[in-house]
């Protein structure tokens, strides 16, 4: 049997694919790995002593601790709010659904710095919840459970959004095949849905937690700068650009490079992982309906 042939559209010159690639590289190597490459060589122009003083100096160290805390804190509940908005807007039919997805799409077209404002005008000093917050001892705007709630809402639609498109795409065959074989709630999601949604779950994570690490705008607004205390370490950079402690800021920078780093090969491998389970879909079809004989027999 012969090949398929090419359509005509496919079979350009190769000179043009030459200028194509040339330019992709181009492109990357000026606006990607030419900073990524000037960021390391400031941070270490100066000797690692010098380099590895900035990254131990008190305040760097509580910006970093700050910043894992808020992650830390910031990407599990996301996870769990993620997970639980993508199931009701993919397996349930109520009034409202789409301006739920509207809703989990405004983090997106709200600029982080008027999201920041909302919080201070909430919770601030002279904000609507300011005065009760005050006679209780409460604090949030200008400490860490601002930080806290400003992360939250810029990275909340990265697990979310990740998860609607994929369960919407494999539908609810098997859970309403697991339904009728007498399975629960709890153990339908376990058993069914999240060996369906787990690749596509870790990448959300991973793109949540990558924002939550290198959140600026909402961040500086409700954080109020304070030294030691409520600094991240994208604000703890630019305190330390503006103080032309140019090193030492490139020295901290390099550490939001490592995760940045970090995080791209966490995705790349993530992708790879998950491109594996969707070929041998394609590849071996007939075994597509075997989750719910596999919870039959495991119930």
């Amino acid at each position: 049997m012969s090949a398929t042939p090419r359509p005509a559209h496919l079979d350009e010159p190769p000179w043009v694919r030459r200028l194509l690639l040339a330019i992709s590289l181009g492109f990357l190597a000026l606006f990607l790995i030419m900073p990524l490459a000037a960021v390391f060589s400031e941070a270490l122009k100066k000797g690692w002593a010098l380099y590895l003083e900035a990254l131990v100096e008190p305040d760097a160290v509580a910006a970093i601790r700050l910043t894992l805390i808020v992650a830390a804190i910031a990407v599990p509940l996301n996870l769990v709010l993620g997970v639980a908005a993508a199931w009701a807007i993919t397996k349930f039919r109520f009034r409202g659904k789409q301006v739920l997805v509207t809703l989990i799409d405004l983090p997106f077209s709200v600029s982080p710095v008027v999201a920041g404002l909302i919080y201070v005008l909430l919770f601030g000093t002279h904000g609507w919840l300011g005065p009760w917050l005050q006679a209780h001892d409460m604090k949030v705007v200008y400490a860490v459970p601002g930080v806290v709630l400003a992360t939250l809402f810029v990275t909340f639609p990265f697990v979310a959004r990740e998860l609607i498109p994929l369960m919407q795409a494999q539908g609810s065959d098997e859970e309403q095949a697991a339904l009728t074989l007498g399975a629960s709630g709890w153990k339908i999601f376990w058993r069914v849905t999240m060996p369906n949604i787990k690749w596509g779950l870790l990448y959300g994570v991973i793109l949540c937690n990558a924002r939550a690490m290198g959140e600026f705008g909402a961040v500086s607004v409700v954080s109020g700068h304070i030294r030691g205390l409520t600094n991240t370490i994208p604000l703890h950079v630019e305190i330390l650009y503006n103080e032309y402690a140019y090193q030492a800021s490139f020295a901290v920078a390099s550490v939001l490079a490592l995760l940045a780093l970090a995080t791209l090969i966490l995705k790349s491998l993530v992708e790879w992982h998950g491109a594996k389970p969707a070929e041998a879909a394609v590849l071996a079809p007939e075994f597509s309906g075997a989750a719910p004989l596999q919870l039959k027999a495991a119930g």
